[in-house]
């Protein structure tokens, strides 16, 4: 896994069931609310600050997810993106990245072609049996609950990069 991990300069993220718990709440007027684990968002930004890019693909068009990526600095934020194969072969051009150096993750049946394209593939724990076969990891926590924290903290290990992440909070 640590070679995997060694060339991955993108990490590309589905949002419903990867950084949320897979529940939405609607309103009466028809807009969502989600629920975000602050973990994930400060592994977004560690991430970012040692120079991994990070990008959401969602098939779901939410202006919670927009309004929450892009205040963490996610640039790349693409919503309503029922196949996901477009989106990421543009990230890789925009990027000029290999899929290799790419590391995905997702956690439904949509997401199969973007992990199986991806160099590395993630997922949680309550994903299909599929989608857990397709992956290289099945993080121990949730949807929503730090599961991108912890593949991120598996990509930064990996690199050599998150002693240096952790003695800049540990002064």
């Amino acid at each position: 896994m640590t070679d995997a991990l060694s060339d991955i300069r993108l990490l590309v993220l589905d949002v419903d069931g990867v950084l949320t718990d897979a529940g939405v709440y609607i309103a009466a007027d028809g807009s969502d609310t989600k629920r975000f684990s602050i973990k994930d968002g400060l592994g977004i930004k560690i991430a970012m600050e040692a120079g991994l890019g990070v990008a959401i693909i969602s098939g779901h068009a939410s202006e919670a997810t927009v309004h929450r990526f892009r205040g963490l600095g996610v640039e790349d934020v693409i919503v309503g993106a029922l196949d996901k194969t477009p989106p990421f072969n543009e990230l890789l051009q925009r990027h000029g990245l290999e899929a290799r150096q790419v590391a995905a993750m997702g956690d439904d049946l949509p997401d199969l072609p973007l992990l199986r394209a991806a160099g590395f593939a993630a997922t949680v724990p309550d994903a299909p049996v599929e989608v857990r076969g397709a992956a290289d990891l099945v993080t121990q926590r949730r949807g929503g609950e730090g599961a991108v924290r912890e593949v991120i903290e598996h990509i930064l290990k990996a690199q050599g990069r998150w002693v240096d992440i952790v003695s800049r909070f540990d002064r």
